[in-house]
């Protein structure tokens, strides 16, 4: 092949989190605005990141591309209710072509159809376009090149431990050597196990497509979603959905590793495993929505640490197959995101003492047992190894920890950690009384009114007029306005109104909201943290700024990308977004503002 029959398809759009996310609740993956599949992690979401390119950019990265020469404009868009996703490539001549990119996922044979598989279907819309596949697949973290055979409509990638297998009815010759082709019929293309296809690869996608859709729309319409922002927590809710890796009913806090939480910071961490704080919110946010399933399958895995852990230390993470081995390393031989390593894999919070995290055990698990719909309602055994989490909260009450922000090198009493031991005990004294057990409540609801007297003591700074981000400290943090969100205070006491004023004047830039005030490891932060800005847009509804929070709410949707999906963290300045990506925590503060700020439908209809 020539240079010059190649000089006419461009460079690869540079890295960028303007990404759109497909996946089946087995795996997924990560599509660029150009269409090229930049990140996909087999076989499961924390697994071999087969296609690199986002964290390792060029020629030296792995990536799944359809490039269409003289390529001129592209547009990219979500079939409607769906996971599945569509990229327009026009070249300056008009002739275009559509990319259609999916996980299948439906059900069939009484179970839901997730294979460890990505489609890919490219269809001629105008003109004859003229095309090159480039299928550039590596294993074990980029170091190693497969070892390729094939056959008359498959490939196969065979890597050290395993292999991928590549059916299509595109030429294989020509997806091989990269070689362009016109377009001149539709193209199918199945990347999965090594494994044949029963019926033809054309058949095969347009079945995997029509019912991943029907699937997708049924799921979207059982929703009961708010008047207003319908679209964006429609996106939020599947968003949310992709990842549970339903196998074993995880979570993950997001599909990537190592994208910095700002430029050249450092602050890169590896979000691929289960933080039991992140679910708790990812839950409750679907709850809001009517979608329980999530709640169900996340409390199998749940359920596990719980009795794994009996009456003792429970990370605030786990990997999705409950490993608690978690070592992180350090990938040298990828540059990074823009060139901003370092890529880490695993994750040292694993080891931290984090106290917060009985009281999310709790309440993740406490709508399990009020709600009757669902088709395994938690009862008295299950409160019984509940209460051991109780326990432990109570016990760990008032002790320093890593707190929620997972700092390094400090160790303090947090008022979020010691607010969510205060959740446990509530919750739990709530259970009880459910269940019918009067002294359980008593003894829970004793613990509870001990410790919310010495948290609205022992937090309340007098010189900063609010509630400190430690006992006895001074310092401000974010994460104190989650003690109206869960009960601890009502929004419109004197003492939470003037923390919420407080926070505004000295963690906000504009609409956004930085995590807290003062340094930690890696020096102040800078950018904002968009779970945060969003507990901001909560405080103002609870107080009554609903006109505030709505202009903020409105300048968050502004900030996500084209397809809806938020990051981690937001530049304040450039509105770039910054962080693992797509953030649960962040999508599960656009499905709560909506629900917190939307008009009732009773308005309109």
């Amino acid at each position: 092949m020539t240079d010059s029959s190649t000089a006419r398809f461009g460079a690869s759009a540079p890295p960028s989190l303007h990404l759109g996310v497909i996946g089946n609740c087995s795996i997924s993956a990560l599509v660029d605005t150009q269409g090229d599949i930049v990140w996909s992690c087999f076989p499961r979401f924390d697994g071999d990141p087969v296609f690199n390119a986002l964290l390792q950019p060029g020629e030296a990265g792995s990536r799944f591309a359809i490039e269409l020469e003289d390529l001129a404009s592209t547009q990219q868009w979500y079939e409607p209710k769906t996971a599945v996703l569509r990229t327009l490539l026009t070249d300056r001549s008009g002739n275009s072509l559509e990319i259609t990119d999916f996980a299948p996922r439906f059900h069939s044979r009484s179970r839901f159809f997730r294979p460890v598989m990505l489609v890919r279907r490219i269809r001629p819309l105008q003109g004859a376009p003229r095309i090159r596949v480039r299928l550039k697949l590596r294993f074990d973290w980029g170091k190693t090149e497969p070892a390729i055979t094939r056959g008359s409509n498959h490939v196969r990638y065979v890597g050290p431990q395993w292999a991928l297998r590549l059916n299509t009815d595109a030429p294989v010759s020509y997806v091989l050597e990269e070689q362009p082709f016109l377009l001149t019929r539709e193209l199918h293309f199945m990347l999965g196990a090594d494994e044949s296809l029963a019926t033809g690869i054309a058949d095969t996608v347009r079945q995997f497509e029509h019912e991943t859709i029907a699937y997708w729309r049924k799921w979207s319409q059982s929703l009961s979603i708010p008047l207003e922002w319908q679209d964006a927590v429609i996106r939020a809710a599947i968003t949310l959905k992709l990842s549970l890796y339903e196998e074993t009913g995880a979570i993950v806090a997001a599909m990537t590793t190592s994208i910095p939480e700002s430029p050249h910071s450092g602050r890169n961490w590896d979000y691929r495993y289960c933080w039991l704080r992140d679910a708790f919110f990812v839950v409750r946010a679907l709850n809001s929505l009517s979608e329980t399933g999530t709640m169900e399958d996340y409390l199998r895995w749940l359920s596990n640490i719980v009795v794994e852990a009996n009456t003792g230390h429970i990370q605030p993470l786990y990997g999705i197959g409950l490993e608690n081995q978690l070592p992180e390393i350090v990938m040298d031989h990828i540059d990074g995101y823009r060139g901003m390593g370092p890529v880490r894999v695993g994750n040292q919070a694993a080891e931290h003492f984090q106290h917060d995290v009985y009281g999310n055990i709790v309440l993740g698990a406490a709508q399990a047992f009020h709600d009757r719909r669902l088709l395994h309602p938690a009862g008295d055994a299950e409160f019984q190894y509940l209460e051991r989490i109780g326990e432990q909260a109570i016990r760990v009450y008032g002790q320093p920890d890593a707190g929620m922000w997972e700092l390094r090198t400090r160790a303090r009493i947090h008022t979020s950690s010691a607010l969510m031991s205060w959740a446990a005990c509530d919750r739990l004294a709530k259970i009880a009384v459910h269940l019918g057990q009067p002294e359980r409540a008593h003894y829970w609801s004793g613990h509870a009114a001990r410790m919310r007297e010495e948290i609205l003591t022992r937090s309340w700074s007098e010189t900063r007029q609010a509630f400190a981000e430690s006992f006895e400290g001074s310092e401000l943090d974010a994460s104190v306005l989650l003690m109206s969100e869960v009960g601890l205070i009502d929004a419109r006491d004197p003492r939470f109104v003037s923390t919420v004023d407080a926070l505004e004047k000295n963690l906000c830039d504009g609409p956004f909201m930085r995590r807290y005030e003062a340094a930690d490891d890696f020096g102040k932060p800078e950018t904002s943290f968009n779970i945060c800005t969003f507990w901001r847009i909560d405080a103002l509804a609870r107080i009554g700024r609903k006109e505030q929070a709505r202009e903020i709410f409105e300048a968050m949707l502004a900030a996500r990308n084209p397809l809806g999906l938020l990051s981690e963290d937001t530049h304040s300045t450039t509105r770039e977004m910054w962080g693992n990506f797509p953030q649960t925590y962040s999508m599960v503060g656009v499905i709560n503002a909506a629900i917190a700020l939307s008009r009732p439908w009773s308005s309109v209809i």
